[in-house]
C-alpha cells in the first residue's frame, strides 16, 4: 500500500534548464563542479536508525550525482541545490524544531528558486501533506518505507514544478540494499532489522517504521565483513528490539548466534549493539558477550521506568526486579561492563512514590550514564489520552532531582576507574574542546568518552588518527568523561607503553587515505565511506563538562 500525492508548491520553481542533463535536476550551487547535478546537504534529527538511514539518502544522492556541499555552504547563495531532512517524531520538540528549520529556509528557497526542501523520516511519515500544507515550500516529502525514492521524487518535482508527496505503507525493500556512504571509516552501523512488535503506549514508532523485519543472518554477516574490508574495526549492531532477532525466521537464540558470528570475523575488533528489551534479553545474549572478545562490555538497557505501576501504564512487559536480575547477571558475567540507559519522567499517572521507585532503581543500577527525557504527548498513542497527565512544573522538579543523581552516580562510577588503562578508539568530532586543551577524544572499550593528552617529542608519524587505538591510563574521572593525561608524565614519548603507546590501524590507514583528495576513489557500495563534505548527524549527546 502506498500514499502518493502532488501538492500545489505555492514557492517560485525552477525554470527549465537550456540543455537537458541525463538526470533532470538542480544545477545551480556554486560547487556543482563537484557533482554532475549540484549539491547536497542532509540534517539528521532522532536516533541511531536515523543516523543509518542517513548514510543511506547520503549514499543515493551520490549514485544520482550529486555533490555533499562543503562547510559553511550558503543555500541562500545558491551553494547548496538539495537539502534532506531526516527527522524523529518521538518528541514533541522534534516536530518544532523541524518547522522552525523549514521556516528559517523559506529565505533561501526565495533567492534559490532552484534549491530543493525535502523531509523524511518518522515525522514526514507521521505528517504527509501536513508538511506541505504548513512548508509549502517543501519539494518532497518521503517516509520511513521508501527512501530510496528520494532521487526520482526530487525529479518528478523539478520536472512537474509541485511538490511530491509519497509515503508506503508497508517495507519493500530492506534498506541496507541501497547504496550508502558511511560517515565514518572506522565505525560501521549495520541493521539486522527495522520495525518493532511491541506495544509500549507511549512509543509511536511501530506505526511509523511497521511490525519487526529481520535481515537473514547471511546478508548481516556479508555486510559486516565488506565493512570491515573497507577500513572498519568497530560494527555496531542496529534493530528497534535486537534481541528479538530471529523470531521473524523461527529462531529465537539468532541474536546470540550472530554475536558469536560477528566475533569470528577478521579484522572486526569491536562490537555493540543496540538496544535490546529487557523482556526478551536472556541469558544466551550474556553468555555470547562474555565468550566472544570482540563483543564490547557495554550494555544499552532502557528502563524507562522504576515503578512496575508505570511498567504496567507503559505496557513495558516486565517489572524492576527483573530489569534489576539482568543487571546482576551481565556484571556477575561481565564485571567492568557499563550500563546506559533510558528513563522517562512524568508518564501520565505518575506519583511521588512512582517516581520514589525510578530513583531506588537508580541508585542501585549504578548506570554508567542515562539518557533522560521529559515525558511529552505523542497525538496517535495510547498514553496521549491518558488521564492524569503530569503538571510540567511537577515533571521539570523530578526531571532535576534523576539528573543529580544519575550525574553524581556517574562522577562516582568514573572516578573509581582513575589510575586504569583504557584502549580509547580515536574518534572524530568527539571532543568539543579538543583544539582549546590540545588533546585528543574517543571511546574506550566500555563507550566512556575519553580525552587524552599527547606527550611531548611525539614524531608526526607516530601521531594517532581517527581509527587508532591508544593506551594510556586514566588520571582524572570528571563527571561525564575520563581524563587521561598519563602522557604529559613520562620522561620520553616511547618511555612506558603500558602508560602511552599508540597502535596504527587498518582503520586509520582508511581515515588517511579518504582525507587524502588523490585517494578519492571510494564507490557508492554499502562499504563506502562518505565524502570530505559533511552529513549533519543529530545523535543525542550526553553533556560534557
Amino acid at each position: 500500500m502506498s500514499s502518493t500525492a502532488t501538492a500545489p508548491n505555492l514557492a517560485p520553481q525552477p525554470q527549465p534548464a537550456a540543455t537537458a542533463a541525463p538526470h533532470p535536476g538542480p544545477m545551480q550551487g556554486a560547487d556543482a563542479a563537484a557533482g554532475a547535478r549540484g549539491t547536497y546537504h542532509v540534517r539528521t534529527f532522532g536516533c541511531q536508525m536515523n543516523v543509518h538511514d542517513s548514510e543511506r539518502l547520503t549514499g543515493l544522492l551520490e549514485d544520482a550525482g550529486y555533490a555533499a556541499a562543503p562547510d559553511g555552504a550558503d543555500a541562500t547563495a545558491g551553494e547548496v541545490d538539495v537539502i534532506v531532512f531526516n527527522t524523529c517524531a518521538v518528541r514533541e520538540n522534534a516536530a518544532n524544531k523541524l518547522y522552525g528549520n523549514l521556516g528559517a529556509l523559506r529565505p533561501a528557497k526565495r533567492a534559490n528558486p532552484a534549491l530543493q526542501i525535502a523531509v523524511g523520516g518518522c515525522l514526514a511519515q507521521k505528517d504527509r501533506a501536513t508538511i506541505v500544507e504548513k512548508a509549502p515550500w517543501v519539494d518532497v516529502v518521503f517516509g520511513t518505507h521508501n527512501i530510496g525514492s528520494l532521487p526520482v521524487l526530487l525529479d518528478r518535482a523539478a520536472h512537474r514544478r509541485e511538490a511530491q508527496v509519497e509515503i508506503l505503507e508497508s517495507l519493500e525493500v530492506f534498506p541496507s540494499t541501497l547504496p550508502t556512504r558511511r560517515e565514518s571509516v572506522y565505525a560501521a552501523w549495520v541493521s539486522i532489522s527495522v520495525g518493532c512488535n511491541n506495544t509500549c503506549s507511549f512509543c509511536i514508532v511501530p506505526s511509523l517504521r511497521g511490525s519487526e523485519k529481520d535481515r537473514r543472518p547471511g546478508d548481516v554477516l556479508a555486510e559486516v565483513r565488506d565493512v570491515v574490508a573497507s577500513g572498519a574495526t568497530e560494527v555496531t549492531l542496529l534493530g528497534q528490539n535486537v534481541n528479538s532477532y530471529g523470531v521473524e525466521f523461527g529462531d529465537r537464540g539468532a541474536f546470540a548466534k550472530l554475536l558469536r558470528a560477528c566475533g569470528e570475523i577478521e579484522g572486526l575488533e569491536r562490537i555493540r549493539f543496540t538496544s535490546p528489551h529487557p523482556a526478551m534479553f536472556t541469558d544466551d545474549v550474556i553468555d555470547a558477550m562474555a565468550e566472544t572478545p570482540a563483543v564490547m562490555p557495554s550494555l544499552h538497557m532502557p528502563l524507562q521506568s522504576g515503578s512496575d505501576a508505570m511498567l504496567r501504564a507503559m505496557r513495558r512487559s516486565y517489572r524492576s526486579r527483573k530489569f534489576l536480575g539482568i543487571l546482576e547477571k551481565v556484571r556477575e558475567r561481565i564485571p567492568h561492563a557499563a550500563i546506559t540507559t533510558d528513563i522517562i519522567v512524568g508518564f501520565p499517572g505518575e506519583t511521588e512514590e512512582d517516581f520514589q521507585q525510578t530513583l531506588d532503581v537508580v541508585e542501585a543500577s549504578r548506570f554508567a550514564s542515562a539518557f533522560t527525557f521529559q515525558y511529552s504527548i505523542r497525538p496517535g498513542t495510547p498514553a496521549a489520552t491518558m488521564p492524569d497527565q503530569i503538571p510540567k512544573a511537577v515533571v521539570q522538579e523530578r526531571f532535576e532531582r534523576l539528573i543529580a543523581l544519575q550525574d553524581r552516580i556517574t562522577a562516582e562510577e568514573n572516578e573509581r576507574l582513575e589510575g586504569s588503562a583504557v584502549q580509547v578508539l580515536i574518534a572524530e568530532g568527539e571532543g568539543d574542546r579538543d583544539r582549546e586543551t590540545h588533546r585528543l577524544s574517543g571511546r574506550a572499550e566500555d563507550n566512556r568518552l575519553v580525552h587524552l593528552s599527547l606527550p611531548a617529542g611525539l614524531p608526526e608519524a607516530e601521531r594517532p588518527r581517527p581509527g587508532d587505538v591508544v593506551t594510556a591510563v586514566v588520571t582524572r574521572g570528571a563527571p561525564h568523561y575520563l581524563i587521561a593525561d598519563s602522557a604529559l608524565e613520562l620522561p620520553a614519548w616511547n618511555a612506558e607503553p603500558e602508560r602511552f603507546s599508540v597502535r596504527r590501524t587498518r582503520s586509520g590507514d582508511a581515515w588517511e587515505a579518504r582525507t587524502d583528495p588523490a585517494a578519492d576513489a571510494a564507490s557508492c557500495g554499502t562499504g563506502s565511506p562518505a565524502p570530505a563534505g559533511p552529513v549533519g548527524l543529530g545523535m543525542p549527546t550526553l553533556r560534557r563538562g
